[in-house]
């Protein structure tokens, strides 16, 4: 990593507030070169608090921005941070009104020449996406990272139709403990406990609305790009990383926009900026292509960045399993148009008799992280222990040929025969060495209630046969000589996919079954970045903790019960001192409890501790949540619950227990 600290422009930096239509103000943290002339704006625009959690993130790009000659600009959500006004639902109509009115207000200052551009990774760079649905005059170009163009079946909420019990569960309890933070009296005086108090009993959790849209209605519809991919008027820089769940947008965008204004970058990354250097690399200077984007869509000049292929992404080589990578072998390859004419999709028929797979439920602990950020536990293991739950169907590459490369969606095609109205299944591709090692490559989940489409819930009919087809997550991967290609299927994949309250497998019959790859030619690319380069740090420091350490995933198994416990430490960052005095500490513990006999035993739990402490202003907050999830046949069974801390004084606590009826999940 290259620190910048010299740049084209000097820089200034002013907090302030941008008044929306309806008088309330938003926070915002302006970084501006100094410059007479009006340059254009880029705008990051969500809810994570700019004053406290992203501000290491932000101070690492928003002044390099500006040091290149651009107004670079942090907003607050309504509702959050130092933000005025009430939290509302995730990407709700209001929210992205409100956006529209921030790139419409900073379109008009004296020192924006009326062109702004949108970034941000995660909800910013969703968010960002369903901005430029709503076309806004002024916006002009969106760089999106890590996001979703489906709140759906892409937005860590649903898979294939069925419940996400681990990214729903662990979003869902976040939510409440971030929603529930105050302003920050350094910030917004002495109104800080009334604007708090007036947010805290706005409170709901959001796993309320999610359970109770269990297929894919107009709830899901709003704010979901794919619905209209032609109302986005901005061009596009699209990127992802093949270790992120939201990596399957870039291939739909690049697929569905107009290809003179979009462009798809895919590294080799977890859900974190190509620039960070987090595991797995290699990292790129993200940064410097991003500024031959805005220059070119902002600045009218010929950055090249148009000249590239459609579809630049990373081609991993074979690796052994492991739960971390600092970096990944592999190489860069570009495409021109999506599908590729470099791509072709090959067929393998399934063989052997018919199998019956009736997978334990605690199938899917080796799964790993659902959204993988660079920890040490985030990614699956080796798979051989999945692998034994599963029907397994493997497909070796010739020792005397060339290595099988796929790039894009896998599909498979099973002829399932099934007793129960209800159940899942899931495939995964793993890519298996001579010793029997097995690399999880990607997978595929399907509800088959959900079989005719996503905004269904179609019973089985009992003891029908029936084919079914779904798509895997994309992927670039190159299976050497030797290896041996496997498609491994369970009915079970926990703490994935909530199981059904009736679970008991299906019959598989091979005959009628297929694997289909995307199979790329190997063509001779010349891609190539320079190096990470960012401006100079914050400068938080994070003490030393005399606490030990907790695992980052345990699991525990007992075995006379039948009984397993995956323990997960998010690693949010534990305590963190910022320049300004403020001491600001996040801990979580998520549990995932399963008898591997019993579907209706499944149980998530999260615990949260947020703690805000300024000793110089004698300003010291505490927020400790509660999320629960259990089920039985009929309902998911939700209990919530937030207590606030003012000093030793408790000023809200309110729980909140739901019975929602299980229509489809």
């Amino acid at each position: 990593m290259r620190i910048r600290t010299e740049f084209p422009y000097e820089t200034t930096r002013v907090d302030g507030r941008i008044p929306l239509p309806d008088g309330t103000l938003l926070y915002v943290r302006i970084w501006r070169p100094v410059t007479d002339e009006p340059v254009p704006a880029l705008l990051e625009y969500l809810p994570h608090r700019l004053t406290d959690r992203t501000a290491p993130r932000d101070w690492q790009r928003h002044p390099w921005y500006a040091g290149h000659g651009y107004a670079s600009v942090r907003v607050d959500v309504r509702g959050h941070g130092n933000s005025e006004g009430l939290p509302g639902d995730a990407y709700d109509a209001r929210e992205l009104s409100d956006g529209v009115a921030v790139v419409e207000w900073l379109a008009a200052q004296p020192w924006c020449d009326g062109k702004v551009g949108m970034f941000g990774i995660s909800w910013g760079g969703s968010t960002s996406l369903r901005i430029a649905a709503l076309a806004p005059e002024p916006l002009k170009a969106v760089v999106t990272v890590c996001s979703s163009d489906d709140r759906y079946d892409n937005d860590g909420h649903y898979l294939g139709g069925s419940v996400l019990a681990a990214d729903m569960h662990a979003r869902a309890a976040t939510t409440p403990a971030f929603t529930a933070r105050p302003p920050d009296p350094a910030y917004v005086g002495d109104r800080w406990r009334d604007l708090w108090l007036a947010r805290l009993e706005s409170l709901e959790p959001y796993v309320h609305t999610w359970l109770a849209h269990q297929t894919r209605d107009d709830y899901w519809k709003h704010g979901s790009v794919r619905e209209d991919y032609g109302a986005i008027g901005a061009a596009v820089l699209a990127v992802g990383g093949w270790h992120d769940p939201y990596r399957d947008t870039v291939l739909r965008l690049v697929e569905h926009l107009p290809a003179d204004r979009v462009r798809g970058l895919i590294g080799p990354w977890s859900h974190q900026y190509p620039d960070r250097g987090l595991p797995p690399g290699p990292a790129i200077g993200f940064l410097q292509e991003t500024l031959r984007w805005w220059d070119h869509w902002l600045k009218g000049q010929d950055s090249g960045v148009m000249d590239e292929p459609l579809l630049r992404s990373w081609i991993s080589e074979s690796h052994r399993p492991a739960t971390v990578y600092e970096e990944l072998p592999g190489r860069w390859v570009g495409d021109p148009a999506w599908p590729s004419p470099h791509v072709t999709p090959v067929p393998y028929a399934l063989g052997g008799a018919p199998v019956r797979v009736d997978s334990p439920q605690h199938t899917g602990l080796d799964a790993g992280r659902f959204v993988p950020s660079g920890n040490d536990g985030d990614l699956p293991p080796d798979q051989r222990a999945e692998d034994a739950h599963s029907a397994a169907f493997d497909f070796p590459v010739p020792d005397d040929g060339p290595p099988l490369e796929i790039l894009g969606r896998p599909e498979v095609t099973l002829r399932l025969r099934m007793d129960v109205p209800f159940g899942q299944v899931v495939a995964r591709l793993c890519d298996v060495a001579p010793d029997g090692s097995s690399t999880l490559v990607t997978r595929g989940a399907l509800n088959l209630s959900a079989r005719e489409g996503r905004d269904r819930a179609d019973a089985w009919p009992l003891g029908a046969t029936q084919d079914v087809t779904f798509l895997l997550s994309g992927i670039g991967h190159s299976f050497p000589p030797g290896h041996r290609v496997r498609l491994a299927v369970s009915s079970a994949y926990w703490p994935w996919i909530w199981p059904q309250a009736d679970s008991v497998g299906f019959t598989l019959a091979p005959e009628g079954s297929s694997l289909t790859l995307p199979v790329r030619e190997r063509t001779a690319d010349a891609i190539a970045f320079e190096e990470p380069e960012q401006s100079a740090p914050l400068g938080v420091v994070s003490p030393e903790s005399l606490d030990e350490p907790r695992p980052e995933r345990l699991v525990v198994r007992d075995v006379a019960k039948g009984e397993w416990r995956l323990e997960v430490d998010p690693r949010h960052g534990g305590t963190r001192v910022h320049p300004d005095g403020l001491e600001f500490t996040e801990d979580a513990l998520e549990t995932y409890t399963i008898d591997e006999s019993d579907p209706l035993s499944a149980r998530t739990r999260s615990d949260w501790t947020i703690r805000l402490h300024r000793p110089e202003m004698a300003w010291d907050v505490t927020i400790t949540t509660r999320s629960e999830i259990a089920c039985d046949a009929a309902d998911f069974l939700t209990s919530d619950e937030v207590i606030c801390r003012d000093g030793g004084e408790i000023v809200f606590h309110r729980t909140w227990e739901k019975r929602i009826p299980r229509t489809a999940g």
